[in-house]
């Protein structure tokens, strides 16, 4: 019997539990609040998150995160970068045998600068560690539309694993054994998005943004390369594809909140007007504050952080980004730039 636990009622895990419990997976939605749960189990319906979808009759919810663990020794966490590690550290005393745990979060961990993978080897370095990411809107998965993700481990027997527990007619799922490329892809382009929102409600125009996003990618290169990624990797679907439907598209939360940074909000009003959490803004403070660390040049990071978390005017950031010296597009040492 096929079993899965998805940890983290929001709208990507109930769209992931949603699809896999709709494809005949048995499968046990776990959710902080008790209510929630209660709520799903007698209604069908999220009362947070996709508030309208119908919910697979096969998905359970529960809140009581023994019995959680205890239901699959498949373990898919879905609960935002900044609380993975206490997930984890939550679940540890309950792992089982045989134990394989994918991440579907997408962030760097501010407090320390790790990639999630390096959170996971800390916490519970006995697990068997996947992460999925790519081009994925939570409200297009939930409605069965058509969408290409990617799955990566250290081990390619886990990524295979996943690959053939995860997978749906219109849920195409490929492997990697590029971690790290796939962390940075899905985590900075969150942080560009943002960039490319804040160019949107400026009125900078469809040039601009594609100059921006172009050499966000160009960013999120030079910080692969420098931590080990296969640029090719971020030329796929977890950096170019995501990179590109999180920058354009009105359903993604960090687009979202460029926006209303542009328009003048701060972080805390754009924060509450979008309702949900917007990871580039937390991904951010960790490249920012761990950039000496890294020794990557990352000035569309920066400018971003600059708007967010220093309140300097999107205009003057515009100013600054524009005076930089010229130089070769990609240099022979890009990471170094």
């Amino acid at each position: 019997m096929t079993t899965i636990t998805v940890f983290g009622g929001g709208s990507w895990g109930t769209a992931l539990a949603h699809l896999l419990a709709s494809e005949g997976r048995d499968v046990l939605l776990w959710c902080r609040s008790a209510e929630q749960a209660r709520a799903i189990t007698l209604t069908g319906r999220n009362p947070k998150h996709l508030k309208t979808v119908d919910l697979a009759p096969k998905l359970l919810s529960t809140a009581n995160l023994s019995d959680a663990a205890d239901f699959s020794p498949n373990w898919i966490s879905a609960v935002p970068a900044q609380a993975f590690r206490s997930l984890m550290e939550r679940l540890a005393p309950f792992r089982q045998e045989g134990l394989r745990i994918c991440n579907v979060a997408k962030g760097i961990e501010i407090a320390s600068g790790f990639r999630l993978s390096e959170v996971a080897a800390q916490v519970i370095p006995d697990g068997d560690y996947a992460l999925l990411s790519g081009p994925s809107h939570a409200e297009e998965v939930a409605a069965g539309q058509p969408a290409a993700v990617v799955v990566a481990a250290v081990d390619e027997a886990t990524a295979r694993h996943w690959q053939e527990l995860v997978m749906t007619p219109a849920f195409r799922v490929y492997t990697s054994t590029d971690v790290v490329g796939v962390e940075i892809g899905g985590a900075v382009k969150n942080v560009i998005a943002v960039g490319a929102g804040i160019a949107r409600a400026m009125g900078l125009g469809d040039n601009a943004t594609a100059a921006l996003v172009t050499r966000g990618l160009a960013e999120i290169m030079r910080l692969g390369a420098r931590l080990g990624a296969n640029p090719l990797t971020l030329a796929g679907l977890t950096g170019a594809g995501d990179l590109m439907v999180t920058c354009f598209s009105g359903l993604s939360r960090n687009y979202r909140l460029g926006l209303e940074i542009g328009r003048g909000k701060s972080l805390q009003e754009a924060s509450d007007a979008l309702g949900e959490v917007a990871e580039g803004a937390f991904t951010v403070r960790a490249l920012v504050e761990h950039a000496l660390k890294l020794d990557v040049d990352i000035p569309l990071s920066m400018a971003v952080y600059g708007a967010l978390y220093r309140g300097t005017p999107p205009a003057e950031l515009l100013e600054a980004l524009l005076v930089r010296s010229p130089k070769p597009e990609m240099p022979p040492l890009f990471w170094r730039e």
